[in-house]
């Protein structure tokens, strides 16, 4: 689907958004597929946005590449969130009706919590129209809330692993980082600062969705190592020196590393 078309949605959308929502009929209903055993059934609605993008003040807490990562095809989800863990994941997501939907689906990153509608994906109107056949998303939006199917999938991104320092971040005194670009199939459970002075590992706290923060970090350069949990086990990864001795807030810094 077009941009042009996406953004003539979004203003049918937020009409749609104050009428109340049913349910297409289950007669619709088509089975998942290729290896459609390897998918979980649930039900997904939609958000409006005033451009379809996500929304930079979602509970990951990524801000504006909350808002436009993956071209803005991104999802709140519920149970999926994982009180944060959750957050960059990837999830290959196809509505069930064979009528409207694709046997595609599309692929969303999860940038938000929210539950609505006994829901586990709340979808920007980018990733909800992409689920829709030529010339039908009309319909999908229409019903508002649709069942599908859903399975994790590896995250795929052009370029590094980044570590963005946070805006809430105060030099020197307190550091907060959130993790871009995570790919594959890996959640990050712990991150921990090496200390120079002392030569010990320091932990970050988990301060809310993908935020980790610190009061009084070490000074100096910044290395860091995470904590990731996958198929192969949960394994501590580490990249080269991260952050500079004068990080500032707001900036991303490239790792030069990738998780595959």
């Amino acid at each position: 689907m077009d941009d042009f078309t996406v953004k003539k949605l979004c203003c049918f959308c937020s009409f749609l958004s104050l009428m109340l929502l049913t349910v297409i009929p289950n007669a619709f209903v088509f089975g998942g597929g290729d290896d459609a055993s390897s998918y979980v059934s649930t039900r997904a609605t939609y958000y409006g946005s005033p451009d379809c993008f996500g929304t930079s003040t979602g509970a990951c807490g990524y801000g504006e590449y909350g808002r436009t990562v993956n071209n803005g095809e991104v999802t709140g989800a519920s149970k999926l969130y994982r009180n944060g863990t959750g957050c960059g994941a990837c999830y290959q997501v196809k509505c069930k009706y064979a009528a409207h939907c694709s046997q595609e689906g599309t692929t969303v990153v999860v940038t938000d919590y929210g539950e609505g509608h006994n829901t586990d994906f709340i979808l920007s109107v980018r990733a909800y129209s992409k689920l829709a056949l030529p010339n039908q998303a009309v319909a999908l939006f229409a019903a508002g809330v649709i069942d599908v199917e859903y399975k994790r999938v590896p995250c795929k991104f052009q370029g590094n692993l980044m570590v963005k320092v946070h805006e809430h971040s105060k030099y020197p005194h307190y550091l907060a980082i959130v993790v871009l670009n995570q790919a594959g199939l890996y959640d990050i459970t712990a991150v921990e600062v090496y200390e120079e002075s002392s030569k010990q590992w320091k932990a970050m706290r988990k301060s809310y969705g993908a935020v980790w923060d610190m009061a009084s970090p070490p000074k100096g350069t910044l290395a860091f190592r995470f904590q990731v949990s996958g198929s192969a086990g949960v394994q501590w990864v580490q990249p080269s020196g991260v952050l500079p001795s004068e990080w500032k807030a707001g900036v991303a810094y490239d790792t030069s590393f990738q998780l595959t």
